[in-house]
């Protein structure tokens, strides 16, 4: 064996720079036998092959250090090992059948797999790693397959060596697992007595055996999440067999999409334009806690979300005196609730109404809540809460919702104004002079066209959608894109499924087909994003605040800039609030 020279090897590394190229970082989960924890070679000589750079993570109890853990990996290999206790999935053990098991390693994993799923991260389980998947995420796994599918199985057990194939797996048509190995069969080898019975919600059988055994499940709404039955690791070191790089490829290649878009997060000032939050403040609502709403600090700091815009909503209802009182006393109380909520969680976040706040919060290291309110009936007819509205941190007020009213006209209306009223104007004009945005959401197309008229100072729409795409009244044309553009606007695509698509469920793929939309019509510097979370936002994909890092995935594959992306994700938006609070 030749003499290793540490000397010349150090030298040899530094001849150029950089040393090395920026890799994704894969934790794998380590087997623990006789207190000590280990990981056969083969795993992390997969991923070192494909590209990765893997990090070994033992079992242990302590769940913050695994929360930092999760934030420092890109991607999570779940790795195989002893048999998952069947008391994690309610079920009653039966110790004539069960291996090996360990509580320890059931522990952390399952907690791990929770967090990472939490994150959106990339995850690959492996024999014992899917067991883990469907565990953790609500299915169910076989105890023992022989006694619980009877005769007739294939030997899941080989004697022969582990990179060795003994029999074959079928993918089923159309699933991800059939398109990372280009074929619809595969020779794998076996080594399980336990498998999955049953898969969670929100999954698909992708790969079973020829005797019915599940050998492969996947997520089914865009997470980037595959379990397999078999060993694919054990070939590479096999005679260098490369048959099972394509998933270890998939998985750095989702790995390394991750991490670009957690960094590019980390760099820039992401914003969510509109949330309907409040709306579940009845409901004992604590931004700390991660509970049933789908903005809270938990979620924000999952999805890489910086700032929210939390708006005090209003039904339009009657327009007596009496009934314009009660509407403005409803909007204090709800911004003084929002307010409250942030005051309780002061370490961690702030209100901002300002762009110089909102970077001065990213770079403390806080998150933001901006306040804006829904629908101007909230003003009642004292024009002059305009001001005082805005001197309270209101950056913006939807002029309308669902109906007209002293204001103007809705897109949902009856034509009562003929599009924006003389008070109406009145209120353009106050909001341009108080530098509070005018928000179009909301509003008919005829009263679109009057503020654009009217107002000085670029208007937004904090929430809405394309109508070529999707015909609802609340849509946006293509030629009111174009002319909110041309007076400097911004126009923020949500996250309702009526807005995106005319029946059934949205995905992430019908929102960014409407983001991709805007930005041809409108222009990259005019498009941005506002979810309507707890308003009825809620997509398969970004159904939360949790997932909003995959967006940007999603703006990565369609070869959309760094640059561009800050644009959308909150630099169009900050730039019209500079504007307009410029007096």
């Amino acid at each position: 064996m030749e003499q290793f020279n540490l000397g010349k090897e150090y030298k040899e590394l530094h001849r150029h720079y950089p040393i090395a190229d920026c890799r994704p970082i894969i934790g794998i989960t380590a087997n623990f036998n006789d207190g000590n924890a280990c990981l056969a070679e083969a795993y992390y000589a997969s991923i070192l092959e494909a590209g990765g750079v893997p990090l070994l993570i033992p079992p242990y109890a302590g769940r913050e250090a695994l929360i930092e853990t999760l934030r420092t990996v890109d991607a999570v290999l779940l790795s195989g090992g002893a048999d998952i206790d069947p008391r994690y999935m309610s079920q009653t053990p039966d110790y004539n059948l069960l291996h090996t098991i360990n509580p320890k390693r059931d522990e952390q994993e399952l907690m791990l797999t929770l967090l990472a799923v939490d994150r959106q991260l990339p995850i690959l389980g492996i024999c014992r790693g899917i067991q883990t998947l469907a565990a953790a995420l609500g299915g169910e796994v076989h105890q023992d397959i022989y006694a619980a599918l009877g005769d007739g199985l294939l030997n899941h057990d080989q004697s022969e060596e582990r990179g060795v194939a003994t029999h074959s797996v079928l993918f089923e048509p159309g699933t991800r697992l059939a398109a990372i190995f280009g074929s619809d069969t595969l020779a794998v080898n076996t080594f399980h007595h336990q498998a999955v019975s049953r898969v969670p919600q929100g999954f698909r059988i992708s790969a079973r055996a020829t005797d019915g055994v599940i050998e492969g499940m996947e997520a089914v709404d865009r997470r980037s999440i595959i379990g397999v039955q078999w060993h694919p690791e054990s070939f590479i070191l096999k005679d260098n067999q490369r048959c099972m790089m394509p998933l270890f490829n998939w998985l750095v290649g989702e790995a390394a999409l991750y991490r670009r878009a957690k960094d590019i997060h980390s760099r820039i000032v992401t914003i969510d334009s509109h949330c309907d939050t409040p709306m579940t403040f009845a409901d004992g609502y604590s931004i700390a806690e991660r509970g049933n709403s789908l903005v809270d600090l938990h979620k924000m700091d999952e999805g890489g979300l910086d700032a929210v815009t939390m708006v005090a909503y209003l039904k339009q209802e009657a327009r007596d005196s009496e009934s314009l009182a009660a509407a403005t006393a409803k909007a204090d109380a709800l911004l003084d609730a929002i307010a409250t909520k942030v005051d309780e969680c002061s370490a961690y976040v702030a209100l901002a109404s300002s762009p110089d706040e909102l970077y001065t919060l990213k770079r403390q290291g806080l998150r933001a809540v901006m306040r804006g309110i829904e629908n101007g009936y909230a003003i009642g007819d004292d024009i002059t809460n305009i001001e005082r509205y805005s001197r309270m941190g209101v950056v913006y007020m939807t002029l309308c919702h669902n109906g007209d009213n002293d204001i103007c006209d809705s897109a949902r209306g009856c034509d009562e104004n003929g599009g924006l009223s003389a008070f109406g104007r009145d209120v353009v004009r106050e909001m341009n002079r108080v530098g509070m945005m005018i928000d179009l959401s909301h509003a008919a197309e005829s009263t679109c066209y009057q503020v654009l008229e009217t107002s000085d100072k670029p208007v937004v729409c904090s929430h809405s959608s394309c109508k070529a795409l999707c015909n609802h009244p609340r849509n946006l044309t293509d030629e009111q894109m174009r002319a909110l553009a041309a007076k400097g606007g911004v126009v923020q695509i949500t996250m309702y499924k009526g807005f995106l698509v005319e029946e059934g469920d949205a995905t992430l793929d019908d929102f960014m087909r409407h983001l991709l939309h805007a930005i041809a019509v409108a222009g990259i510097d005019h498009v941005g994003i506002g979810s309507d979370f707890d308003g009825d936002g809620t997509i398969i994909g970004c159904a939360d605040a949790s997932q909003m890092r995959n967006v940007t995935r999603e703006l990565l594959r369609a070869g959309i800039t760094e640059r561009d992306i800050e644009k959308i994700w909150g630099g169009n938006w900050l730039r019209v609030m500079q504007e307009v609070q410029r007096l």
